[in-house]
């Protein structure tokens, strides 16, 4: 079958990355978090005292990191200049400061090329929130995965609590619509579906089902491929 190249959207706590790395264990593909690329951003910003709207200082930061992705049985490990950065990615000022940085079109132009690379040769799922209307416009397979926010909202808070983060349910429900607003309204490469992506709704929908219904779409998509 062809190795395809496949875009995962959403927007945050939408399950897209649980999403995006079944589907590449599944099929043995190489999995590219574009996430924690801007997450990685924001984390060597905090430690070098740069403010996140310095957009000349953080492209140029962008442009000097470099990135590998890894899976250690099921959990994604993410090194950042052979450091692995993997939890410190998770906290949620990390998440803020993804969005925050995301949005300076130095930045995306910065981490732009290489995405790009990463997916050029095929075989790769890469999830983020431009990957098939930027990064990868011409992706094999385009999913947008979509959820209401206060079931993401519910999934993002019970996750904060298992790794032993205070907070409320009321704020977390906060950070997400002012997230989803500040992703869907910048100006450089806003979140959106893009016209030929099939959009999933994962409110109801388990992780296992969810996967179950990209899988079809990976099989048919490669069956047309072929």
């Amino acid at each position: 079958m062809t190795r395809l190249t496949i875009a995962v959207d959403g927007p945050a706590s939408s399950g897209k990355g649980t999403l995006a790395r079944g589907i590449a264990k599944a099929l043995g593909y190489q999995y590219v978090d574009t996430g924690a690329m801007y997450r990685s951003v924001a984390l060597r910003a905090r430690q070098a005292g740069i403010t996140f709207d310095d957009e000349e200082s953080l492209s140029l930061l962008a442009s000097a990191l470099r990135f590998s992705f890894a899976f250690d049985g099921d959990r994604l490990t993410v090194h950042l200049d052979d450091e692995d950065v993997t939890d410190a990615l998770r906290a949620e000022w990390a998440g803020v400061g993804a969005s925050a940085v995301s949005k300076l079109p130095g930045v995306r132009q910065a981490l732009l090329g290489l995405q790009r690379d990463l997916g050029a040769r095929g075989g790769v799922v890469m999830d983020g929130r431009d990957i098939g209307t930027v990064v990868l416009p011409d992706a094999d397979l385009k999913i947008y995965l979509e959820a209401d926010v206060h079931e993401r909202a519910r999934r993002r808070h019970l996750e904060l609590q298992e790794r032993g983060e205070q907070t409320t349910y009321e704020q977390v429900l906060s950070d997400l619509r002012a997230r989803d607003a500040q992703d869907m309204n910048r100006a450089t490469a806003p979140l959106r579906a893009a016209d030929d992506a099939v959009i999933l709704d994962s409110t109801v929908m388990t992780p296992t089902e969810c996967l179950a219904e990209a899988m079809y779409l990976v099989d048919q998509k490669g069956r047309d491929a072929s």
